[in-house]
This record gives C-alpha cells, structure tokens and sequence, in this order.
C-alpha cells in the first residue's frame, strides 16, 4: 500500500519554527518528486515547495521555508521557519509518479498524498 504520513504539526507564536516530516511507502520514490502543499480554512489547496534532486519554492516562503529529503529513509522534510500568522494551514505531503517531468507547483502531476498535518502561527 502507496502511503505518505505527515508529522510535526502543531502551535507556535509568530516568528518561531517548526519542522514536518513526511515518511513515504510501499513503492520507490527515489525518483519521484516530493512536494509541500499547504490549504488554509476556506482556500484551495496551493504549492509550498517541491524537490526532484533540486528545489522549487513558492515566492511566499522563499527564504524561510527548506525542503530536503533522505533517499535512504523515504523521508521528505520541510524546514519552516520566521512562520508567520498567513502560514496557518494543514499541510500535505504528495508524491509524483516516478520519472514523470510536470509543473512542479501543480497538484494535479501529483498521486500520492497524507492526510495532512495542521499548523497553527498565532500569538
């Protein structure tokens, strides 16, 4: 079974940091894109930041926000940090289909993903 599960979620006071973490299943993602969503309360769903062996960031969290993968462990992470009250959402994780060259910024490319974790910026 294909799955991706987020940890890390939760509350911090603006200005803090937070790390989520993201451990990939049942096939070979080695040579999948990873990518960050986020979706806020009443919003769609939009792109955070990917990683195919480089990194692709959205311009709201350029600067803040760090991808990184481990290969070895099936593991996806996003850095988050100077989080910001905007940067309320749950969070997704999603996998592309292997080998496959699409819009790195576009949900559709991609077919795997958790069920999301929320993170929560407010003094």
């Amino acid at each position: 079974q294909v799955q991706l599960v987020e940890s890390g979620g939760g509350s911090v006071q603006p200005g803090g940091s937070l790390r989520l973490s993201c451990a990939a299943s049942g096939r070979t993602f080695s040579s999948s894109t990873m990518g960050w969503f986020r979706q806020a309360l009443g919003m769609e769903r939009v792109f955070v930041a990917a990683e195919d062996r480089f990194r692709y960031y959205a311009d709201s969290v350029r600067g803040r926000f760090t991808i990184s993968r481990d290969y070895a462990k099936n593991m996806v992470y996003l850095q988050m940090n100077s989080l910001k009250p905007e940067d309320t959402a749950v969070y997704y994780c999603a996998a592309a289909p292997p080998g496959t060259l699409f819009d790195k910024s576009r949900s559709a490319g991609y077919d795997v993903w958790g069920q999301g974790t929320q993170v929560t910026v407010s003094s």
